[in-house]
């Protein structure tokens, strides 16, 4: 059975941390919301050592930044009237950064010496270099509001943006009060969204008890089904596909650093507060899922309908399959393979299990997950290659994306001896979640249907408790101790 919480590890993998190329570009900002932002284009494997350079603080190899100094690192994400930050630069340090100091504290050094390198305190602005200026430290800052939104609900992040933009509007006012304007209602816009999202998704686990149903005498609410609710496996697998999506376009890319941020030496911002909080609200959904999935096939009285919902239940996880949507088949397997499920011999035994088993060979953890990740790489060149929106699905096992992270994390120092940060680790950490937010951002083809949304988000499941008393009384026990827990649970 697979541990449904992402901080117990489950599988004693070694991660191989693989080394990828970087390098900076001068010239007019890039996006860092483009398609080909998060590719793995620009990152590639050092097959031998190579000669390292270093120029002002930034260590390079092949051409490729390994490690610097933090100082040096926030100068080389500076804009200047003839350079820009290379667009996989900004989202790796913006990304790492929060490691070593406060997101405030950074935007609050980058205005700094932005402000004593263009002498922007000066009574008399050089307006042809403020011109040239302006734009690339409007699109750094329109960068950092649009790739990590949360960082903005600081009102000191909010107050050293509208700073900048005060020094630099008397060169241009009008096109850099009409930009300024714009970003904030930009900004302003997608937080309410991103609010309201979360109301709705607080009220929902809100409408869920803690307490999980233990009994097996189901009060009359509890007696619908999923097949009474919808009976077509592919619908059912579209609307996991929404929740699926919905949830994970709240998990901010800052949520990937601040989950391990723990025993570090170096100064953590973030040791006293984690911010992971849909992080964590989208792995509760994968053990509700779980146990969604249990409960209703441990919940009927015969044994010919407990099959039927088996086999509902593999039809719609092979729908997932076929959609991308890797995480729901993980936690429907997951379901399935719980104790008081597989345990039920006679009622397994009426089922057509072959399909079962394919899934289940697909999410086989032997060889680190190989068949799944192979399927994953599929998807992820589908995506890539795709003309619609329901072909650009990819939707990842998540706690196995974690689990990666973790290692990667745990794997690497995040400062190396001579005090430089590690930028190596940080390019692998950006490449990993980089290709997550390309998949969140995909919006979900599929119609909505409210009827079977509210029932995945609110039907009672059992506790384990509870799944061991509907088990046991579906098909008795066989040994001893199976009757000792059973007379215990009763």
């Amino acid at each position: 059975i697979i541990v449904l919480q992402y901080c117990a590890l489950w599988i004693s993998l070694s991660l191989v941390l693989s080394q990828f190329s970087f390098s900076s570009q001068e010239g007019m900002p890039q996006t860092l919301t483009s398609p080909n932002m998060f590719n793995t284009t620009g990152f590639s494997h050092h097959l031998h050592p190579a000669k390292e350079v270093d120029h002002g603080g930034l260590l390079f190899q092949d051409g490729n930044l390994i490690s610097a100094s933090l100082e040096a690192l926030i100068q080389h994400l500076i804009p200047t009237v003839d350079y820009y930050p290379e667009v996989t630069y900004i989202f790796t340090f913006l990304l790492s950064s929060r490691l070593f100091m406060e997101p405030h504290e950074l935007l609050s050094k980058v205005c700094h010496m932005c402000i004593e390198q263009q002498r922007l305190d000066e009574p008399v602005l050089d307006k042809v270099r403020i011109r040239k200026f302006g734009p690339k430290i409007i699109q750094l800052l329109t960068e950092w509001t649009e790739t990590f939104p949360y960082d903005f609900r600081d009102e000191r992040m909010i107050g050293h943006l509208k700073d900048m933009i005060h020094r630099i509007a008397p060169c241009d006012e009008v096109s850099y009060w009409k930009k300024m304007n714009q970003r904030l209602q930009n900004l302003n816009q997608k937080l309410a969204t991103l609010n309201q999202s979360e109301d709705s998704t607080v009220k929902v686990n809100a409408g869920v008890s803690d307490k999980l149903v233990i009994i097996k005498t189901k009060p009359p609410s509890i007696q619908r089904d999923a097949l009474s609710i919808c009976n077509d496996p592919y619908t059912l697998a579209q609307q996991l596909t929404h929740v699926e999506l919905e949830r994970l376009s709240l998990i901010g890319p800052e949520e990937f650093v601040q989950a391990f941020v723990h025993k570090d030496n170096t100064k953590s911002c973030f040791s006293h507060q984690k911010k992971t909080h849909h992080l964590e609200a989208y792995v509760k959904w994968f053990n509700r899922l779980c146990y969604l999935v249990a409960t209703e096939i441990c919940m009927p009285a015969k044994k010919k309908h407990r099959a039927q919902v088996i086999e509902f239940f593999i039809d719609v996880a092979r729908e997932c399959f076929n959609i991308g949507n890797f995480n729901s088949l993980m936690a429907i397997i997951s379901g399935m393979n719980m104790s008081p499920v597989s345990r039920l011999k006679k009622t397994w035994g009426k089922v057509k299990t072959a399909k079962f088993f394919v899934l289940e060979h697909q999410m086989d953890p032997t060889g680190n997950f190989y068949n799944y990740r192979t399927a994953l790489r599929g998807a992820a060149h589908r995506s890539l290659t795709a003309h619609s929106n329901r072909e650009k699905i990819v939707i990842p096992f998540f706690s196995l994306l974690i689990k990666d992270i973790y290692f990667l994390n745990e794997g690497c120092a995040n400062r190396l001896p001579n005090g430089h940060v590690n930028f190596e680790k940080f390019l692998e950490l950006a490449r990993q979640v980089g290709e997550f937010m390309t998949w969140k951002q995909v919006e979900c083809p599929f119609e909505e249907d409210r009827n079977i949304l509210h029932y995945l988000h609110t039907a009672p499941v059992f506790s384990e408790d509870g799944l061991y008393l509907a088990s046991y009384e579906s098909e008795s026990p066989e040994n001893q101790l199976e009757k000792d827990r059973w007379k215990t649970l009763r």
